[in-house]
């Protein structure tokens, strides 16, 4: 494995997913999430966010993502935006059913917009890590 890349890659990854995930979530569709959240005292304000955590929340999301494109050996922007989309969908499909199914924080409405803003979330994040990854020799994972 080409640590060294591997570790950029998910800097970028965490980096990217941070930034665009404020705008989505903590800013676009603040108000819709708000709308569907059945719990809203489950929920911290801004002031009350616990920042080390979620810093640390889009690093590991970052190194993940990191990951499963160098496992499939991604270097192209392309293929970096669509293995992310699928990834991101798919992992926000499972985790918000899997959340919908253990507690009550919010209505099924939410699905398809946190679905789809994932996706795009994570498309981008892997188009960033495709693009990086692309530049210069990457060593095959074993």
């Amino acid at each position: 494995m080409d640590f060294p890349k591997f570790i950029v890659g998910g800097l970028l990854g965490g980096f990217i997913n941070f930034f665009l995930g404020w705008l989505v979530w903590g800013i676009l569709l603040m108000d819709y999430m708000g709308k569907h959240a059945t719990n809203a005292t489950a929920f911290r304000t801004e002031e009350g966010m616990v920042f080390w955590a979620l810093i640390l929340s889009n690093l590991l999301f970052g190194f993940l993502t990191a990951y499963i494109l160098y496992v499939s050996n991604v270097r192209t922007i392309k293929n970096g935006a669509v293995i992310g989309a699928i990834a991101g969908a798919l992992m926000t499909g499972a985790y918000d059913l899997g959340i919908y199914a253990q507690m009550d924080i919010y209505d099924t409405g939410i699905f398809l917009p946190d679905i789809l803003a994932s996706a795009l979330v994570t498309g981008v994040v892997g188009a960033v890590i495709g693009w990086y990854y692309g530049r210069g020799p990457l060593t095959k994972a074993v």
